[in-house]
């Protein structure tokens, strides 16, 4: 019996793309408005996750936008409650990921966009206001950085590459050893910014051991679009909860996918 032939979903309309990167970047500037401010006020969500002024009001501008245009596509974001739309496209908004790189003054945080279709992952956006930059792909469309096409690393070996994560809080011992001793550099360029660098290129893994789904969602598109490969930490569909916790409830491991499978073993807990 033979068997059916795979279906490809088809790319994302370009003009998608275009408008979640300008409103994105829209966003960021708008965020640039309290960065380094000495009158930021951080307060604390009932997750004891910090948010600030700024986390609202580029939620607010994000929405705004997104509702001008496309008024019958459906919203969920970190900071409002979600909004139903009918037109079978939903967009994620995370208006500012590494809100504690944001609050302390460092440059690393980003705003992130993300849209899903009837046939899946279509669009993820991660702008990095501070640093001028932007990572962004498109399903079917490739991988984006500040317009140039870009493309995770060629690295093939483990020992050597560089991996990122956003804190080692969670790291046990073993695995802190077992990377040392296997010669892979591990460094702290996290939250979306280490994904933004596995995607063109710079770093060749990053990991999260616990996120909420706007923190992963953008990078099912870019991390592939990009060439390379997302997985949960246990080597799993990234896009499935299978973290015990009531707000981060996913993991990741973005890498350029040519030593995954090792990685998934170095990071075991």
């Amino acid at each position: 019996m033979e068997s059916a032939p795979e279906v490809t979903a088809p790319p994302v309309d370009e003009a998608l793309v275009q408008h979640a990167v300008s409103w994105t970047r829209a966003a960021g500037e708008l965020t640039l408005g309290w960065f380094n401010h000495p009158d930021l006020d951080v307060d604390r969500k009932g997750d004891g996750s910090p948010v600030t002024a700024a986390d609202r009001a580029a939620e607010r501008l994000l929405r705004e936008q997104i509702r001008a245009t496309l008024p019958d596509d459906a919203i969920r974001g970190e900071e409002e409650d979600d909004q139903s739309g009918t037109s079978g496209r939903t967009w994620v908004i995370d208006p500012i990921d590494g809100t504690k790189a944001f609050s302390r003054g460092v440059g690393t945080f980003s705003n992130l966009l993300y849209l899903q279709d009837e046939h899946g992952p279509a669009i993820g956006v991660i702008n990095l206001p501070a640093l001028g930059e932007t990572v962004w792909a498109g399903r079917g469309r490739g991988c984006w950085f500040d317009g140039a096409a870009c493309s995770v690393s060629e690295r093939t070996e483990l020992q050597g590459s560089y991996l990122s994560t956003t804190s080692l809080g969670e790291w046990s011992p073993g695995m802190l050893e077992r990377a040392v001793e296997i010669g892979v550099e591990v460094r702290t360029w996290g939250d979306a910014y280490g994904y933004a660098l596995v995607a063109s290129g710079r770093i060749d893994a990053m990991f999260d051991p616990a996120l909420a789904w706007w923190d992963i969602a953008a990078m099912l598109v870019i991390i592939p679009e990009a060439g390379g490969r997302l997985t949960s930490r246990h080597g799993g569909d990234p896009a499935t909860p299978n973290v015990d916790h009531p707000e981060y409830r996913y993991s990741a491991i973005a890498s350029n996918g040519r030593f995954h499978d090792g990685l998934v073993e170095l990071l075991r807990a």
